[in-house]
């Protein structure tokens, strides 16, 4: 073209559309009954316009429950703010799905459930024996754990109605040993593949649901080099043969790199696979391209995560944060806008 003729403006580069079809998730931890208000504003005026088709809601122990009171929240949500949030993403064409974090990772909740029931944890005395540090885990080996866990499970699958149930299961540190009760010599991948299956059972098997669970136990860090919070250093990684194929893994990594080769590993096994990003725009789109790259047909989509107050995300995301300067909250809601322009 000659000068001072118009052209035409070209495409930002980066991934392509995801099909019509693919999942776009959001994951949230939602603590507070007195965040759902402006959560429900955030789908309706946002997320819900941006493409958002899947919405991970973590309760946890955050929750009024009744079968064992014991473990409820006075601040958590109750079976009516479930069926509000339930009808509002019926009403946008959102899954929602709940979360209940499994085995490990207990800590800085705070832990009520190893608060309650010390005699639950594994092994008694870790080097972490505070219940609410970040890295302790109950015991899947002693049979009172999933009696009360699964009575849980049947609360929230009662609020939620779903038809996906995730079990969380990340980042486990910390095993059953010869200090603990029930244990026989299992090693850490023979306890975390009986969890998994546990389960699996209920869920899958008794109750008719599709399990997700995130996956980097399931990555051996001397095969595929991550850090050891994206894959494990703790022996769990030989589980990935003794679990079903039909379990959704949440393949998360938040870090910029050239490549995510577990996304293809995980296919290659025989999952399912759901990439998930967090807070770097410039780390999402990169596991974006690579999770297209790597697509065998088992890649349903793409989910961002947030890991901050969700009414914090929320305020963020409509443009109405309190926070002047940057917050893991605006990072978190400039990495879904990101990711959503190329949904």
């Amino acid at each position: 073209l000659g000068a001072g003729c118009a052209t035409t403006p070209q495409p930002e580069p980066g991934p392509g559309p995801l099909p019509d079809d693919a999942w776009r998730g959001l994951h949230i931890y939602l603590s507070n009954r007195a965040d759902l208000p402006i959560m429900i504003r955030a789908l309706e005026e946002e997320l819900a316009p941006r493409g958002l088709n899947m919405l991970i809601v973590e309760v946890d122990f955050n929750f009024q429950y009744t079968s064992h009171p014991e473990l409820a929240s006075e601040i958590g949500m109750n079976k009516n703010d479930v069926r509000q949030l339930l009808d509002v993403c019926r009403r946008l064409g959102i899954e929602l799905i709940p979360q209940f974090q499994c085995f490990g990772h207990q800590g800085h909740r705070p832990n009520i459930f190893l608060r309650t029931y010390p005699e639950f944890m594994a092994p008694p005395e870790p080097d972490y024996n505070d219940p609410d540090h970040y890295h302790v885990s109950w015991n899947p080996l002693d049979l009172r754990v999933n009696e009360i866990i699964f009575d849980l499970f049947d609360e929230l699958i009662e609020a939620f109605e779903p038809t996906y149930f995730h079990v969380g299961m990340d980042e486990v540190m910390l095993f059953p040993d010869e200090t603990t009760p029930h244990y026989n010599g299992e090693s850490p991948a023979e306890v975390f593949a009986k969890a998994a299956n546990d389960y699996h059972d209920y869920l899958v098997k008794e109750k008719g649901l599709t399990m997700m669970m995130w996956g980097d136990r399931l990555i051996d860090q001397e095969e595929i080099r991550y850090n050891r919070f994206e894959s494990s250093d703790v022996g769990t990684a030989p589980a990935i043969d003794m679990i079903p194929k039909d379990i959704i893994i949440c393949d998360w990594h938040y870090n910029r790199m050239d490549d995510y080769p577990s996304i293809g590993f995980f296919q290659e096994k025989g999952f399912r696979v759901w990439p998930a990003t967090w807070r770097s725009p410039t780390a999402a789109l990169a596991l974006l391209e690579s999770a297209e790259r790597q697509d065998l047909g088992q890649m349903l989509g793409f989910m961002c995560t947030t890991w901050c107050g969700v009414g914090d995300f929320a305020r963020a995301i409509l443009g109405e944060s309190r926070y002047d300067g940057p917050s893991t909250s605006k990072r978190a809601a400039e990495t879904f806008r990101v990711v959503s322009d190329h949904w």
